[in-house]
């Protein structure tokens, strides 16, 4: 399959993952309508949601924020079905009718089987979700569709060849996760041009962690360059790659918004020497020890003693990392109030299934409750 877009096409995404909230933690729909208005304004169309964001309550922000707002002609929409968190198939084939509603996109440009891996693919398999989006797609109700993935390439390798009908796939790539044993960036993302994929990319700022990154990190970039963020970096450096349809960028204000569309309104990939520069940000990154957390929360939904992990993880990258036990303590400290301790953890592994990173989380908790309690 060809490749949907040119290199002059707005390649930024708009997630709808890590949304500005209220103090009682509603959505700022306000504050979401301005990054919306300057996005579009910008040039920018696609969005990116899921069932399982915020509850729903991403896909209802998006309602809101962008249906409600403006035409349908002049923006595309991307949610996923979660089969995971579905109790029998009748219910996992609801959520697009639901999404639908919560939306009011009345159509999805594109859509996505949610997260797929090896510990999950038996629902998707079991619940004949393959074959149904595809009768969606004919009924005119999905437009694009194929699926998310964390897993090994291996394996993606196998669900292309036994699924070649799929319009396109979504990664995980960023420039510190290409070569992650764990990850495997660069694996994955050829097997995907192999089978002639197009692809969205997620997690391309890792989670935020490539944009607040290690000191020294951020001092080799600011010698190339003092007036780019450590951000633009990571999203350029995916931008440039071929196959690309989107990358998206979970922004969380409008300051976020603002530094983004700065650098993608008139994108330019990294030359030859900022390419450079990023191979010696890897070197650093990977001679510090830490915890390859993305934030994506999954771990937490079925945790039965509510432990925030990824706000533990966090904590203990600030002391990792900076060397800031204080601040951790204190971080670790304000996470946990109310919730559960590293120490509660009763090794019962269901993190360790929904992890994408493929962490080895009970042993970290551990680690953190030494550290931080």
């Amino acid at each position: 399959m060809a490749d949907w877009f040119g290199k002059d096409v707005f390649k930024l995404g708009f997630g709808l993952m890590r949304l500005p909230k209220n103090a009682d933690g509603s959505m700022d729909i306000p504050h979401i309508s301005k990054m919306v208005d300057e996005f579009i304004e910008a040039g920018g169309t696609y969005f990116d949601t899921a069932y399982v964001y915020d509850d729903g309550k991403s896909e209802e922000a998006f309602k809101l924020a962008v249906a409600d707002r403006y035409p349908r002609e002049s923006y595309t929409v991307c949610t996923k079905l979660n089969a995971r968190v579905a109790k029998d198939e009748e219910s996992a084939k609801q959520q697009l009718f639901t999404s639908l509603e919560r939306t009011g996109a009345g159509y999805f440009d594109y859509y996505l089987l949610h997260a797929l891996a090896r510990n999950n693919i038996s629902y998707y398999d079991d619940y004949h979700l393959w074959d149904y989006v595809l009768e969606q797609k004919e009924k005119g109700l999905i437009k694009n569709w194929g699926f998310s993935f964390h897993d090994d390439p291996e394996f993606l390798d196998e669900l292309l060849t036994k699924h070649p009908e799929v319009d396109f796939i979504q990664l995980q790539i960023n420039y510190a996760d290409m070569e992650n044993p764990s990850v495997q960036s660069r694996a994955c993302y050829e097997v995907a041009r192999k089978h002639g994929k197009s692809i969205t990319v997620m997690e391309p700022v890792k989670g935020g962690a490539l944009a607040n990154p290690i000191p020294q990190v951020t001092e080799l970039f600011k010698k190339v360059n003092p007036d780019l963020s450590p951000a633009s970096w990571a999203i350029r450096y995916v931008a440039g790659m071929e196959g690309i349809i989107t990358v998206l960028s979970g922004m969380s204000n409008i300051e976020q918004m603002r530094d983004n569309l700065s650098y993608m309104r008139n994108f330019k990939p990294l030359d030859e020497t900022e390419q450079d520069t990023v191979k010696k940000v890897v070197e650093a990154m990977n001679a510090v020890d830490n915890i390859k957390c993305t934030s994506c929360h999954y771990c937490v939904e079925g945790c039965p003693m509510q432990i925030p992990i990824p706000d533990i993880f966090n904590a203990r990258n600030q002391q990792l990392i900076y060397n800031n036990t204080e601040g951790a303590k204190w971080n670790y400290a304000n996470a946990t109030r109310d919730k559960g301790l590293a120490s509660a953890c009763v090794q019962c592994g269901q993190c360790e299934g929904a992890c994408p990173q493929h962490l080895p989380i009970i042993s970290l908790l551990q680690d953190c409750a030494a550290n931080l309690e």
